[in-house]
């Protein structure tokens, strides 16, 4: 027969020493949960500001190339809407001149013959055989070619004066030349007179 003594196993346990942490001990071992707590928020904070700098710096150059882009699309539609004002200014023109049978239906295609690139009309008045026509040109030299080819024609006497010209800016188109021409009819039989050779462009006044 086995006996166990319990309480010989119970003394034992109760002369085992209780570990008792000293309170200085405890501080210093909150404290330094504090300070790991506190670096481990400082990190990931800084983690976060650092993602959130670099998705920021992307949106930026994403926008600078969505801005350089529409840059380039609305100087192509600044073009754009001058060249249709342009070409609707000088169909207005002559649809006007049209309704109004103020003069031959054939000064008016001569007129608009004579019209060479970079240039158009903003008004044409008529006083009897004489036409004084309003414009804008984007150089002098279309402006002699406006005048050179009206001339040119069967329909105008010569010499086709330019009463004045002037360069104006333009936000849009850059600078032009704002001019006024008078321009005499002549009889369409008799050929127009060739022009003298070396002649250049009238001066502008």
């Amino acid at each position: 027969m086995i006996r166990i003594n319990l309480l010989a196993v119970e003394r034992d346990r109760a002369k085992r020493p209780r570990v008792i942490i000293p309170a200085a001990h405890r501080v210093v071992i909150g404290a330094s949960l504090i300070i790991l707590a506190t670096g481990v928020v400082i990190g990931w904070w800084w983690w976060s500001l650092r993602t959130e700098s670099a998705r920021i710096d992307a949106e930026i150059v994403r926008a600078e190339t969505e801005t350089q882009q529409l840059r380039s699309v609305l100087g192509q539609v600044q073009k754009f809407e001058t060249r249709k004002a342009q070409l609707q200014q000088r169909v207005t023109l002559i649809e006007q001149l049209r309704k109004g049978q103020s003069g031959p239906v054939h000064v008016l295609d001569e007129v608009s013959k004579s019209i060479p690139d970079r240039l158009w009309l903003v008004s044409m008045i008529q006083a009897g055989p004489v036409f004084t026509i309003d414009g804008r040109a984007t150089s002098l030299t279309a402006l002699s070619d406006f005048v050179q080819n009206l001339e040119n024609t069967n329909w105008f006497k010569r010499p086709v004066e330019i009463l004045d010209s002037q360069v104006e800016q333009n936000a849009q188109a850059g600078d032009l030349v704002r001019f006024t021409v008078r321009a005499t009819v002549s009889n369409p039989d008799q050929p127009a007179a060739p022009a003298p050779a070396g002649r250049g462009a009238p001066p502008a006044r």
